[in-house]
């Protein structure tokens, strides 16, 4: 399932039209003291790590029509799955699937994340840190923004169409087999994981960064043996299906931390830090834990984002420009250096620190698509993909620090299973007015009742119901716009992934 056509160099004098500039050959020549058939294996491992460098974080709709209705087939038949939203606790058809495929999530090492809050924007950290250290990643995160092909990841570049139609046809007979002698039938989670581990075998990876989809014991990802197990803050999300305090809900998180594993904790609340300490103990793992063993030392707000030092396993590495907003993104940033130390063996093995100018590196190419993203200027829209309070509250605090609106507007989609009433108190002290709608979703709740639960809180005049996405933001960009004293005004698109997502392609953003 390679991405590029096999090419025969006895065919021509010229260089591969697929390498242009010519870096294999330059690669190759200057392996002089090694091995030939290694120097070839390496210049191809890193001209493939090249040319992922120009990546596209939230791919377009193929543009060939006849890969666009194969991609949309294959979608359509993942739809008529179970969705992420019901769940049969067990990962026994995930279990069976991988045994047929082979085992593909045996065939590299892994890094495992878990947690409530900033999954997607660690992996995409580690991610960046291990490409800057010469090794090819696969990274596997969910939701998706816009594409159901940026789920899945190589060297920090989603999947092709064509790629992401092939793995699936690849393992579907194997889907098939496996629907065949179960209870129920495998999930749209369960099967893009399965794909997942079959693309990152077949690439092959050298490492591979997983997020769980929920929990973390009877996730469908939990049938790989993290190396290293992150958990980043554990708050209250899922509370119907994880538990109702982070304590229950750390008990089913610590499910990722396996036998002789490297835990790296952000903070935690007490009763969740105890709950994930004690299953260390029992499987004789190793932790570090953000504010003793590793943190963020010092932050200030940089033009673009912030400047950040962070303490590691190995040492302090200063200076580090990171391009995003909001001190959660810094503790991120921790949390993401202390997993790629403890992946290298930094703090165990030995007590050497990572090459600062590498790290520094990594941290600078760093994109979170939806995570305070500003996607128009005059007035200034931002996209947030915060779904429950406790990230409210933490993109709520990072608006305060970044941005110097006059008045801000919110527009406010969310899913009805969520703490809507918590999200919507956490934005409340920063938005003047906030435009209810909806996003096409089914779990969208309605955009009426959503504006009672708003009305309630923010009172009636500051409320307006727009049920049309499109609609609602022009409303917001409208009221932003409204008088010449607010000229400093903004707009901050919220309150789910699925919204955030449509609103990039409703404002350009391919």
């Amino acid at each position: 399932m390679s991405e590029l056509p096999p090419y025969d160099s006895s065919e021509s004098d010229e260089s591969d039209p697929r390498d242009p500039n010519g870096v294999f050959d330059e690669i190759v020549e200057a392996e002089t003291d090694r091995d030939p058939d290694l120097a070839v294996i390496e210049a191809g491992s890193r001209t493939l790590r090249a040319r992922a460098a120009q990546r596209v974080d939230v791919p377009a709709r193929p543009a060939d029509p006849e890969t666009d209705k194969a991609l949309r087939e294959v979608e359509a038949d993942l739809a008529t799955r179970w969705g992420e939203t019901k769940l049969e606790p067990s990962v026994s058809r995930i279990a069976a699937l991988m045994d047929v495929l082979g085992e593909p999530q045996r065939a590299y090492p892994s890094i495992h994340i878990t947690g409530t809050n900033g999954k997607t924007s660690t992996a995409r950290m580690i991610e960046a840190l291990l490409g800057a250290f010469d090794l090819r990643t696969g990274r596997y995160t969910s939701p998706h923004v816009q594409s159901v092909t940026e789920r899945i990841s190589l060297d920090g570049t989603p999947i092709s169409a064509e790629r992401f139609i092939e793995t699936y046809e690849d393992i579907k007979p194997y889907v098939e087999m496996v629907d065949s002698q179960q209870e129920y039938r495998l999930s749209f989670f369960e099967v893009l994981t399965a794909m997942a581990y079959a693309a990152f075998a077949d690439a092959p990876v050298d490492v591979a960064v997983v997020e769980v989809g929920m929990g973390g014991s009877w996730d469908a990802t939990n049938v790989i043996d993290g190396a290293v197990a992150v958990v980043t803050p554990i708050d209250l999300d899922h509370t119907d299906r994880l538990g109702t305090t982070p304590g229950e809900i750390a008990t089913e998180k610590a499910g990722i931390v396996k036998q002789d594993a490297n835990v790296i904790l952000a903070q935690q609340p007490v009763d969740a830090a105890q709950v994930l300490l004690k299953k260390a103990v029992e499987v004789d793992a190793t932790v570090a834990r953000e504010g003793l063993e590793f943190g963020v030392v010092a932050r200030q707000v940089a033009v673009g984002g912030q400047l950040v030092t962070l303490r590691g396993l190995g040492g302090e590495y200063e200076e580090i420009f990171l391009p995003l907003h909001g001190a959660y993104q810094a503790h991120n940033a921790a949390v993401a250096l202390a997993a790629v130390e403890a992946f290298f063996g930094v703090g165990a093995a030995h007590t050497q620190s990572l090459d600062i100018d590498t790290v520094r590196k990594a941290f600078a190419s760093v994109t979170s698509p939806g995570r305070l993203e500003i996607v128009r200027r005059s007035p200034t829209v931002v996209l947030d993909a915060a779904h429950n309070p406790a990230g409210a509250r933490a993109t709520a605090e990072a608006v305060s620090e970044v941005f110097d609106f006059s008045r801000l507007i919110g527009v406010v989609g969310a899913s009805a299973d969520k703490d809507v009433r918590g999200l919507l108190e956490a934005f409340e002290p920063i938005f003047s007015e906030v435009v209810v709608t909806r996003n096409s979703s089914h779990r969208a709740m309605d955009a009426d009742e959503l504006a009672g639960i708003a009305v309630e809180i923010f009172g009636e005049d500051r409320v307006q119901v727009e049920p049309r996405l499109d609609d609602a933001i022009e409303a917001a960009i409208t009221l932003a716009e409204e008088e010449s004293e607010y000229s400093g005004g903004g707009v901050l698109v919220t309150g789910s992934v699925i919204t955030v997502g449509e609103a990039r392609l409703l404002l350009g953003r391919r």
